[in-house]
């Protein structure tokens, strides 16, 4: 895998590549998080024919009046025209883009998940990991961000893999599934045959499942440790706050010793980091 991972989903499909995605049609905003690099359709301008041919007949008065006035100063008229229709002419694609909705290109290699099932994990697990990524700021020390963000994108590409295989094994056992044989007799090599494939669909979509279980979990995992340290740390600096000012005041009891329970806290989010490297290296 490269050094950065994009993802892009439209209306129809998500695009997975190790490469940057451009739009067939419509835009697209690009957010990076570490070496996730995700684009985001802009919703279209919702402007008609009608009013882009409008703005354009508009646009184009001014500009053929300062043409005018520039051929009377002596500037050649054949640079003034192709000056004036291509202004015009990249405005109107630009205009016209900003209508459409975005449809996403695809790039060689990439991988594409169009089943609503598969679609759905992997935004599941890009909003985990982007949970996960925002953690990293309070964990100083603890991890190095840099080998997180890689085992963290390559269980992102892994977890792609894992759905397009699936969504493959769903089209087969739909398929399977489909043929009929009730008027076979049940010896027959061909409904043996047929049997046999189904057992073969179902094995691998029971191990595919277990798979991508396992990587979602373990990003998960990481996101809700980081969390959960996060959290107990501004629960205990709000109690230590309050342990000042109550001393001040007269009615402290001694500090309480919440150093056993940070320790813990603590082996927990690098041990939801070590299982995360360990389930993307055994896939």
């Amino acid at each position: 895998m490269t050094a950065e991972l994009h993802v892009g989903a439209d209306a129809e499909k998500t695009v997975v590549s190790a490469y940057p995605l451009r739009t067939r049609t419509g835009r697209a905003r690009r957010r990076r998080t570490g070496s996730l690099i995700e684009s985001q359709p802009v919703p279209p301008s919702g402007r008609s024919r009608e009013v882009r041919v409008t703005f354009l007949a508009r646009v184009s008065l001014p500009l053929l009046f300062a043409g005018a006035l520039l051929f009377v100063a002596g500037v050649p008229g054949w640079l003034l025209a192709g000056v004036i229709a291509g202004a015009v002419a990249a405005l109107g694609r630009f205009d016209r883009r900003r209508a459409q909705r975005a449809v996403f290109a695809l790039p060689g290699e990439a991988r594409v998940l169009r089943t609503r099932a598969e679609r759905a994990a992997f935004a599941h697990a890009v909003a985990a990991a982007r949970r996960v990524r925002h953690t990293w700021p309070g964990l100083p020390g603890m991890i190095d961000p840099g080998s997180a963000d890689r085992s963290l994108t390559q269980a992102l590409d892994d977890l792609a893999a894992v759905l397009v295989r699936r969504q493959e094994i769903r089209r087969l056992r739909a398929g399977l599934d489909g043929v009929r044989h009730e008027d076979v007799p049940d010896g027959s090599r061909a409904v043996l045959a047929l049997a046999e494939q189904r057992d073969r669909a179902e094995r691998l979509w029971l191990e595919t499942g277990e798979q991508a279980n396992r990587i979602l979990r373990a990003i998960d995992d990481a996101a809700l440790a980081g969390e959960s340290f996060l959290q107990e740390q501004r629960i205990g600096a709000t109690a230590r706050q309050a342990e000042l000012a109550l001393a001040r005041l007269g009615a402290g009891t001694g500090p309480a010793d919440a150093g056993p329970e940070l320790a813990d806290r603590t082996a927990a989010v690098v041990s939801a980091y070590r299982e995360l490297n360990d389930r993307v290296a055994s896939v």
